[in-house]
């Protein structure tokens, strides 16, 4: 359940970059930018999917502007990339329960 990201994947004039052009953007105007290695310590969209393109540890860095994300390939090899963009709004996986409807009001209403 959820809805998948939908993305374009091109190719950069300069070897080793990759840019995924998105159907929503995940930081507004701003300009957010990681590297492997370094903690990421927030918890918005655009923090979480650092997270996850990073933890594939084919990535030296990420910039997200907007809805463009940006990635230094780490050795050559994106694959997979694609799945963790789209799968970032997809919350209820296989081997996931999903909650009731009571399960779900008694948490808007604590």
């Amino acid at each position: 359940m959820g809805q998948p990201v939908t993305f374009l994947r091109t190719s950069s004039p300069r070897p080793g970059l990759v840019r995924f052009e998105l159907n929503r953007t995940l930081t507004g105007m701003g300009h957010e930018r990681y590297r492997a290695g370094e903690e990421i310590l927030g918890d918005r969209p655009s923090d979480e999917l650092a997270r996850r393109m990073l933890a594939t540890g084919k990535l030296s860095s990420i910039h997200i502007h907007g809805s463009v994300i940006t990635a230094e390939l780490a050795a050559g090899d994106d694959s997979g990339l694609g799945e963790v963009i789209a799968s970032l709004y997809t919350y209820y996986v296989p081997g996931v329960e999903i909650p009731s409807d009571e399960e779900l009001i008694a948490m808007v209403e604590a």
